[in-house]
């Protein structure tokens, strides 16, 4: 049903369309982006990225039946020594089919990125507290809650709380059997 594709400078407007506020541009792109994306800004992310041996693997993703790039994700802090990485920019960009299990999708993808390609131990993944959906799709796909990260980000007069979250290998395995 969906594909992961490097990311492409063809690909900068559609994601910046989906990107329409500080708010949510904060919960994709955490604090190293500015409102608003631009592609100055997308440029930048894509420097050293999808290369070999890179630690950055940034993905759109591609609804197979249509043909179109409807979401976002990417696999970044990749330590091949320590065998461990961390998932981020995780985007359903595409309204119409946001609530049908694309977010579970990607992740199913991104996970086998990480352990099959890579050969990963441990990836990790931070969602804000209030983001339930987000962390059902992640608790679903085995991620395991590891702790709150209180008021850590700043947005506007308000503070928002992360949860830290993560997988192992062997966690991993036993959620493909099922």
């Amino acid at each position: 049903m969906i594909e992961l594709k490097y990311f492409e400078r063809s690909d900068f407007q559609q994601l910046i369309n989906w990107i329409d506020t500080p708010e949510f541009l904060l919960q994709w792109g955490g604090p190293n982006f500015s409102f608003p994306l631009t592609e100055e800004q997308l440029e930048n992310y894509l420097i050293d990225a999808n290369k070999d041996n890179s630690n950055t693997l940034v993905y759109g993703v591609l609804h197979k039946a249509t043909g179109k790039v409807i979401g976002h994700i990417s696999l970044g802090n990749i330590d091949r020594k320590h065998k461990s990485a961390r998932v981020g920019k995780v985007l359903v960009g595409d309204k119409d089919v946001r609530g049908k299990g694309i977010g579970q999708l990607m992740m199913k993808e991104i996970l086998k990125v990480a352990f099959d390609e890579l050969r990963l131990h441990r990836v990790s993944l931070g969602v804000f507290d209030f983001n339930t959906s987000a962390i059902a799709c992640y608790e679903k796909e085995g991620f395991v809650k590891e702790g709150l990260l209180r008021d850590s980000r700043k947005i506007g007069d308000a503070y928002w709380s992360l949860w830290e979250m993560s997988i192992l290998e062997n966690e991993w395995l036993e959620t493909k059997k099922g």
